[in-house]
């Protein structure tokens, strides 16, 4: 239609006005309202009225608009300065999500500690564990290192009897087992199962301090004597009577 798009009210407006246009001696040619409102809608339903109109996702985008525009006036009319305080308060509330999630840094999974298996391919001795922790140690990687020192140091244990072998052993369990053996070192073993258990199921790091703690206790264990698996000391007896 020339002219570009014409809204509805003007289109109506226009056809009421010829319906009501005057004649030649100026004589006012009327029509009923109620058949001239008719004749107004049926001629806005005609098709070079409409070309213009946008089409569906327009007019949904345009209501979706509409409904954030009086949210935002909503909320601007109901904070302290309107859109400036409104506008304030967004920013500070990024800048405490922000401050949030450096705070909290990576998201990790809760760890799962009760059905990892300590070791995870073919039998290996001690040392074989020990010189892949080194082999990774020297190459920086670090979460590799604290695994098979975690492994060289419960193989350790099996091999000098202070362990039963057994498959599917957990680190918490072996650290337990191991506490009951070196009750010196329980606090430590406990550790250094949790740190095996946070790098290896809940998708943590380790650096190198964790790997020099877990070398050294390792290193430690093998020059402690395990506590006997019976107190044989007695308690003295009771002394009878007073002094003489």
């Amino acid at each position: 239609m020339p002219g570009g798009p014409t809204t509805v009210a003007t289109l109506h407006a226009a056809v009421l006005r010829r319906t009501t246009a005057r004649s030649g001696d100026d004589v006012p040619v009327t029509t009923p309202r109620l058949p001239a409102r008719e004749d107004a809608e049926r001629e806005l339903t005609k098709p070079e009225y409409h070309q213009h109109d946008p089409n569906l996702a327009q007019r949904a985008l345009n209501w979706l608009w509409d409904r954030i525009g009086d949210l935002l006036s909503t909320a601007a009319d109901a904070s302290p300065g309107g859109w400036i305080g409104l506008l304030a308060i967004t920013v500070l509330v990024i800048l405490l999500l922000i401050a949030l999630r450096l705070r909290l840094g990576k998201l990790r999974p809760q760890p799962s500690t009760s059905t990892g298996d300590l070791f995870t391919d073919r039998p290996r001795t001690a040392a074989d564990h020990r010189a892949a922790a080194e082999a990774h140690a020297a190459a920086g990687h670090w979460s590799a290192a604290v695994q098979e020192r975690m492994r060289a140091l419960v193989r350790s244990l099996e091999e000098r009897a202070l362990l039963d072998p057994r498959p599917g052993r957990t680190a918490d369990e072996a650290a337990t087992e191991a506490g009951r053996a070196l009750p010196g070192h329980a606090a430590q073993l406990r550790t250094a199962a949790r740190t095996f258990d946070d790098i290896t199921y809940g998708d943590r790091s380790a650096d190198q301090a964790a790997y020099t703690r877990l070398r050294d206790l390792d290193t430690g264990l093998l020059s402690t004597t395990p506590r006997p698996a019976a107190d044989t000391a007695s308690p003295a007896p009771a002394q009878r009577g007073g002094p003489a």
